[in-house]
Order: structure tokens, then sequence, then C-alpha cells
């Protein structure tokens, strides 16, 4: 019956939600810089994981200058993971991992909120969340959950002048917020193809505008969500992925990888690369640079062209 409710609740919320009326248009935040180089090249860490994630993701960190280097006292940093539904790693982020990643961050002195809202069926977001374990974790670390739908007025358009988006609306808290630390988990994605930094933005934007974003054009729309603002560093969570299906269910392998960088477009390649040393069926590109999503990422000078970024391993 408690799923058969929610069913009713998930069609509820995908067929009614709306862009309220009257809110603020505001201009994209400036072009973020990345800080995360060596020599003046961008980098990418990965890691492997050795059964111990807080050390695979502070030696992925370490990797490309250090935490220390995000921010600190007077900052706000928001991180957004990937709680789009209630299903098990890698439909959604890891606890362990979330753990891991806010322990670290809270090192820098900053003020750290994670913010969310979950995709089309499985809204209200507090509802995935409760089922996931999310607030009690967050509530033992004493870090703040915005649910972005629990906030109807909170949310602004930002105006990105894209090719295929004009604006997009987005939640003001993550607009505000200071430092953006995106957490994507390595999967495919059976619309989209994949889903890792590049995507991870369709969780920011207000319900009342993903279902004309769903409705053609995905992966170039996707992508130009990014337009509002890019994160300032990215955590992608692959010791588990999906090599087929997606984004809540799907063809389960274990690579073992941390990824780390703020060059959305390096680490989704990376991810696409590790995707792509198995066999599955799905619709990821042979060569990653010619998938969609990092076509329109490069056209819009979202991320660094194919030999402009160097990957370091440990």
């Amino acid at each position: 019956m408690a799923d058969i409710l929610d069913s009713i609740q998930g069609i509820y919320h995908f067929l009614t939600d709306r862009i309220p009326d009257g809110l603020d248009t505001v201009p994209a935040k400036p072009r973020q810089h990345n800080i995360w180089r060596q020599d003046g090249i961008p980098v990418v860490a990965k890691v492997k994981d050795r059964g111990d994630v807080r050390s695979s993701v502070s030696r992925s960190l370490d990797l490309i200058g250090g935490i220390g280097k995000l921010g600190g006292k007077g900052d706000t940093i928001m991180v957004k993971p990937n709680f789009n539904s209630p299903d098990p790693p890698p439909g959604s982020t890891d606890l362990d991992f979330l753990r891991a990643v806010l322990e670290l961050l809270l090192q820098t002195g900053a003020r750290v909120v994670v913010g969310e809202s979950s995709g089309g069926m499985w809204r209200p977001t507090r509802k995935t969340l409760d089922k996931l374990g999310v607030p009690q974790l967050l509530s033992k670390m004493g870090v703040e959950m915005i649910a972005f739908d629990d906030h109807p007025r909170e949310w602004i358009r930002v105006d990105i002048r894209g090719d295929y988006l004009k604006t997009v609306t987005m939640p003001k808290s993550a607009y505000e917020a200071t430092k953006l630390v995106y957490l994507p988990c390595l999967k495919t994605h059976n619309l989209g193809r994949f889903t890792m930094s590049l995507k991870l933005g369709m969780g920011l934007v207000h319900p009342g505008q993903r279902r004309a974003i769903h409705s053609g054009n995905l992966e170039q729309k996707a992508v130009e969500i990014n337009l509002a603002w890019q994160p300032h560093l990215i955590i992608m969570d692959g010791r588990k992925a999906f090599v087929s299906g997606g984004p809540d269910k799907g063809d389960l392998v274990e690579p073992g990888f941390i990824l780390a960088s703020g060059d959305m477009v390096a680490i989704d390649v990376e991810g696409l690369k590790v995707l792509l040393s198995y066999r599955a069926r799905n619709r990821i590109p042979q060569n990653p640079w010619d998938s969609p999503q990092i076509v329109t990422a490069l056209r819009h000078r979202l991320g660094s062209k194919e030999g402009e970024y160097r990957v370091l391993s440990g």
C-alpha cells in the first residue's frame, strides 16, 4: 500500500509542479576559474579505492592540490549529491562517500550545506531523503539539508542565453553559495546516455521546468544548465557504476575509482573511459569526445579539449 501511495504522490508532483510566477531574473554567475591545476594544466585525479573511502577521497584531493585550496571561514559551500531516487548506489550517492566528503569540507572552516531536489516520480525530495537515511546522517554531522522543493518561493530565473535554453529556474540558495561541490555517481542514463558532472545540474532545476527539458535535445539542454554557474570542485564516486540502464537501476560493475577535478569535461571523459572498458549494451560512443554532452560542453567552453588536461593516478 505504501508503494502505491508513493507512486500516486509522485505522479501528482510530476504532473502538477509549476514554476512560480513573479520570480526575479538574474544574470549567470561569472565563469568559474578552475583552480585545480599543475603547471597551469587542469588535472583529474583517478584514485583506486582500497576499501577506505575517506582515505581514497582524501588522496584524490591531495593529488589535485588539497582541500585547503577550496575555501575557508566566511564561505558557504553547497554540496550537490545525487539523490534523484531512493535507490542504492550508484542509483544514489553512497552515504559513506558523502560523509567522507563532508568531513573534509568541514575541516576548511566554511559553512557546509547539502542541497538536492529529487527527480521525476520520486518527489517530494524529503521522502526520498528519509528513505535513504540522509537527514539522520547530516543531523549527526551538524550539516544543514536543503530540499529545494520545500521552499516554493526561493527560486530565481537565471539568464543563460543558451542555444536551447534561454533561462533556467534554479534555487536561490545555490546561486548565493560562495562555493559549489558536485558529487556525481558514475553511470549510464537511459535517456541521456550517461549522467555524471555535466548532467548533475538537472537536480538544481525547478521541477516545473524539467519536463520541458526532457521533451527533446535532452543532452544539449542538460549541459546548458551549467551556463548558470559551474562547480568549484567535482568528486565522483566510481567505486560502483551502471554500464547500462540508469539512472536509478542498471547493470552493475565495480570499477573501484574515486575521481576529482575542477573540470567538468575532463572528469566526465575519464568517467566515460571507465564505462567503455566494460562490454555492455549502451549508447556511449566509442570515442567519448563524440558524445553530445561533451560536444555541447566544449562548444560552450565548459571544460578542456582533448589533450589539454592531465590525469593523476594514485
